[in-house]
């Protein structure tokens, strides 16, 4: 029986990530048909001459013609018409609050150049002494640091098991302490409620540093990571 309940709970393991992801992309391309497919034309709509209906259809339309927008409105005549429609959102007063929001958030969250949630620190909250996993934004700007005396960041703490939901900080930079481990390792541990930790090679840092110490003659600095913090 021993045997039989580690065979279920390792083929457990193995079908459930598989299952649920399955799952998700399925819904996901289910919903985007739902959305996309009662606006093709009836003859170019597989559904209609097939006898079974074709999943992913309306996906792969909907990226192709969200690829064709983004050429035309990079020239010069696609740029003039969304200046005018943007000019038209911008006379409406609650839909230019939305649109512009979306595009700003949208805008610094997909452009190549951004550092936003690259990196994963941790912050003393909610009182001294607790330590929370938080994702960096982004330095804090505009009014928000002009109020404030020290240079802060802004920064997301997610709750858990749902890191989609979760607070926004102002902390002082000095006070967040960056981790080694990718935003990915720390979405994961979020959600496992810590059981999932990525591993950290101490010991090979601890090597590392000291090679390039000696390399450069100086004595090796021990860096403040989350291993360094002081034991309470």
């Amino acid at each position: 029986m021993t045997r039989l309940r580690n065979y279920f709970l390792t083929g457990f393991i193995v079908t459930a990530p598989l299952a649920i992801t399955a799952y998700l992309a399925w819904s996901m391309i289910g919903w985007v048909d739902s959305w996309v497919k009662p606006y093709i034309p009836g003859r170019y709509n597989p559904d209609n001459y097939l006898p079974f209906p074709v999943p992913g259809f309306g996906l792969i339309v909907a990226l192709v013609v969200i690829t064709l927008i983004g050429f035309l409105a990079a020239n010069f005549i696609g740029r003039t018409i969304v200046s005018t429609g943007e000019n038209l959102l911008g006379r409406m007063p609650l839909v230019r609050s939305v649109y512009r929001g979306l595009k700003q958030i949208l805008e610094t969250v997909l452009s190549e150049r951004s550092d936003t949630f690259k990196k994963v620190g941790l912050v003393e909250y909610p009182r001294k002494g607790l330590w929370a996993l938080v994702f960096v934004a982004t330095e804090t700007r505009g009014e928000v640091q002009a109020k404030l005396e020290d240079e802060t960041i802004a920064v997301f703490l997610p709750t858990t098991p749902n890191p989609t939901s979760g607070y926004l900080l102002f902390v002082p930079k000095r006070d967040v302490i960056e981790l080694r481990m990718t935003v990915e390792e720390g979405a994961k541990l979020v959600i496992s409620a810590g059981l999932v930790s990525p591993e950290y090679q101490e010991t090979t840092q601890a090597l590392a540093a000291e090679a390039l110490a000696n390399k450069d003659g100086q004595p090796a600095r021990k860096s403040r990571t989350a291993s360094s913090l002081p034991k309470r």
